[in-house]
C-alpha cells in the first residue's frame, strides 16, 4: 500500500491506540476512531486533531461493521481489565468477524509476545484465542505482539512504590526482561500498515530493549535524581495476591520473551527503537504525589487499556 490510507483505530483514547493515532496523523493518513462514548472529552480531543469519530461497541456486531466499512485497515486491540479474559476474547473475535464481513483488506491485531507459546497465562491465552479466530476468518492480517511495556513503570501498580524509592517484583535481580516503549509499538504498527504486502500473514514479537530490573532501577535513579532500589519478591507472595500476575512473572523467569531485538533494530531502523535509558530520560518523573502523573503528551494519558495495565 502507498499514499494516504484510511485506518480505523480501536482503543484510540488509550495509550497504544492514542500513540498510533498520533503517528498515523503525522504520516498524513486519515484516522477513524471507534468509541463507545463519542461525546466524551477524549473523543472531542481526537476530533479536534482531525480524527473522524464513529460510535461503536465491541458487544454490538452491527456497530463494529459500520465502523469498519470503507477503511483500508483496522487496528484492533482488546483488554481483559474491564470484563475479564472471556470478555476480551469475545470482543476480539467480534471485531475480527466484523472486519471479515465488510471485506477489510488488512486487520492489524495487537496481541502479546509469547501468547502463541502455550504460556498458560490467562491474559496471554485470551489474546491467543483471538489470534486463532483471525487465522480462521480469512481476513488478511498481521499480528503485532509486544513485550513488557516500559510505561508500566508509570502505571498505578508500580508508580507509588517507585515514588517511595522502590521497585519490588517477583523476578530475580539477575533475570533480564525484554521491554518496549509504547511509542515504538506505534511506529512499528504504522510501518506494518503502510507496508501491508510485506507483513501479510505474519506474527511478529517486538521489543525495544532487554535488561534486568536492577539495571532499570539504576537508570531511573540516575535520570530522576532519587535513589531507587530493586527487590526480588518471592513468587508465592505474588501468587497469594494475583494468580494471573504470578503465572506471568513465573513464566518471565522460566521461559521469557524471545523477540529478536537485534534483528528488529537492523531490519526496521526507522522505528528508532528506544533503549530503556533513552525512554527514561524522555519521561518526566514526578515525585510530589503518590501517583506519578507526568507524561510527554496527552496521547499517553488515556484510559486503562492493554498498553498500560496488563504488565506484559
Amino acid at each position: 500500500m502507498s499514499g494516504k490510507l484510511n485506518v480505523l483505530v480501536t482503543g484510540a483514547t488509550g495509550k497504544q491506540g492514542g500513540h498510533l493515532v498520533r503517528e498515523l496523523l503525522e504520516r498524513g493518513h486519515s484516522v477513524r476512531a471507534m468509541t463507545r462514548k463519542p461525546e466524551s472529552p477524549a473523543a472531542a480531543a481526537l476530533a479536534d486533531r482531525g480524527v473522524t469519530i464513529v460510535p461503536g461497541d465491541f458487544e454490538d456486531q452491527g456497530s463494529l461493521e459500520r465502523a469498519a466499512r470503507g477503511v483500508d485497515t483496522v487496528f484492533a486491540m482488546s483488554t481483559p481489565y474491564e470484563g475479564g479474559e472471556k470478555k476480551e476474547t469475545r470482543e476480539g473475535i467480534n471485531i475480527v468477524r466484523a472486519a471479515a464481513t465488510v471485506g477489510v483488506k488488512h486487520l492489524v491485531y495487537t496481541s502479546v509476545a509469547g501468547a502463541d507459546r502455550a504460556s498458560g497465562i490467562p491474559h496471554f491465552d485470551s489474546k491467543f484465542e483471538v489470534e486463532k479466530e483471525i487465522r480462521r476468518s480469512g481476513v488478511p492480517f498481521t499480528i503485532v505482539a509486544p513485550v513488557f511495556f516500559m510505561e508500566n513503570f508509570l502505571a498505578d501498580w508500580m508508580a507509588p512504590a517507585i515514588a517511595q524509592g522502590a521497585i519490588a517484583l517477583a523476578l530475580p535481580a539477575t533475570r533480564r526482561l525484554q521491554q518496549i516503549a509504547v511509542e515504538d509499538i506505534a511506529r512499528f504498527t504504522a510501518l506494518v500498515i503502510e507496508r501491508r504486502e510485506s507483513f501479510l500473514g505474519k506474527r511478529i514479537d517486538i521489543a525495544s530493549d532487554e535488561l534486568t530490573l536492577t539495571a532499570a532501577a539504576a537508570i531511573i535513579s540516575e535520570v530522576s535524581g532519587r535513589p531507587i532500589t530493586y527487590t526480588a519478591l518471592p513468587i508465592e507472595a505474588l501468587r497469594q495476591f494475583n494468580k494471573d500476575q504470578a503465572l506471568m512473572f513465573d513464566w518471565f523467569d522460566s521461559v521469557g520473551y524471545d523477540a529478536d531485538v537485534v534483528g528488529l533494530r537492523s531490519l526496521y531502523p526507522e522505528v528508532k527503537w528506544h533503549r530503556f535509558s533513552d525512554w527514561a530520560r524522555e519521561e518526566r518523573w514526578f515525585w510530589a504525589e503518590p501517583r506519578i502523573a507526568g507524561r510527554r503528551d496527552n496521547a499517553t494519558a488515556g484510559g486503562r487499556d492493554n498498553a498500560s495495565a496488563d504488565a506484559r
